[in-house]
């Protein structure tokens, strides 16, 4: 009896495949959309995406389901980013998406449905409930996920991560499937047209600011504190009469006093070790008397690390200094497989 698989269709080329590959493996794939929520002051696109995957679906002869998570959305990703923002973190959305809805309301929603797996264009890989890298190092979407269960991961397939994103883009014209040559979506899903700082301005009061060297003297302006992160160099201005002829780097903000503080040295944004919160292991603590690879945003160049553990708290500490973000995930790797990861601390050491 064929496996029925719930595959979540985006609108876009990756999930399409997702679908054709499955269904040519023997699955019985069905297409499902999942309708997010949008804000009312953008130009929405949720209505040409679920009209692609319903064409994938008609181009592929298998059933076009959709499921509204509008509100689980809203408050599970949206409002939860929002008071990170507010908080002075820089959150990712990605993560709290793929372990809140795709991987969440989705999921057990699909089994509901009958299904036995649930599919989605990611470039990864699940393998005997491990989560590792997708084949194609410059698109693997492993970070974004590490908060996945090993249980879960049983039962969720990735169908791209064994291909390169060029050789899914032939695939797709192969299939010859009506979003073949789609362009990839770009920026957030939720934000349209705009830009982030034009969709935190709607929820966060932002206002000019002070720009402050380390000596907590005035060296230029910014347009709100919470749109600032740790060695960001740009989006700010320096006074005329600064010496801003060498890039400066974030070092610290404050939300409260609206200030951001930069350097002119890069090494003063970096810290050799941070706490980390809300820690999560995918299948159980690993030994953690060796280091580890980890990266502290998605498609950096991973460095080593060791963790910590003291009365249930976690830390890690650097090989070398490095620079990182509070609110953004500290995500452990051992070589291919991604063990797990934890939110950076505002507290940094």
């Amino acid at each position: 009896m064929e496996k029925k698989v719930f595959v979540g269709l985006s609108g876009g080329v990756d999930s399409a495949v997702s679908a054709a590959l499955l269904q040519r493996e023997g699955y019985a794939v069905v297409g499902a959309f999942i309708k997010i929520w949008q804000p009312e002051f953008t130009e929405c696109t949720w209505r040409e995406d679920r009209l692609d995957a319903m064409r994938v679906c008609a181009a592929l002869g298998i059933p076009f389901k959709e499921i509204d998570l509008s509100e689980e959305y809203k408050t599970r990703v949206i409002e939860e980013m929002i008071t990170s923002y507010r908080t002075g973190k820089t959150p990712n959305p990605d993560v709290l998406c793929n372990s809140s809805i795709k991987f969440g309301s989705f999921m057990r929603w699909a089994h509901e449905e009958g299904a036995e797996y649930v599919a989605t264009g990611h470039y990864a890989r699940a393998a005997n409930g491990k989560l590792l890298r997708g084949i194609d190092e410059a698109k693997d979407q492993s970070y974004f996920l590490h908060r996945l269960e090993s249980k879960d991961l049983a039962r969720i397939l990735f169908p791209v991560g064994t291909y390169r994103k060029s050789e899914v883009r032939a695939l797709a014209q192969k299939f010859e499937l009506p979003v073949a040559r789609k362009p990839d979506s770009q920026g957030l899903c939720f934000a349209g047209a705009i830009t982030l700082p034009e969709f935190l301005a709607k929820y966060i009061p932002l206002a000019q600011g002070d720009v402050l060297d380390t000596d907590g003297k005035k060296v230029g302006t910014h347009d709100g504190a919470a749109l600032y992160t740790r060695g960001q160099r740009h989006g700010f201005r320096m006074l005329p009469d600064s010496p801003h002829e060498a890039p400066h780097y974030v070092v610290s903000t404050d939300v409260g006093r609206n200030t951001v503080t930069v350097s002119a040295q890069s090494t003063a944004a970096e810290v050799e070790s941070v706490a980390l919160s809300d820690m999560h292991w995918i299948h159980e603590q690993p030994d953690l008397s060796r280091d580890f690879s980890a990266q502290a945003r998605y498609r950096e160049t991973p460095f080593s690390a060791r963790i910590l553990v003291e009365n249930s708290s976690h830390t890690a500490t650097f090989a070398h200094p490095h620079v990182v973000s509070p609110g953004q995930s500290l995500v452990l790797y051992d070589d291919d497989v991604c063990l797990g990861g934890g939110e950076i601390s505002p507290t940094m050491m």
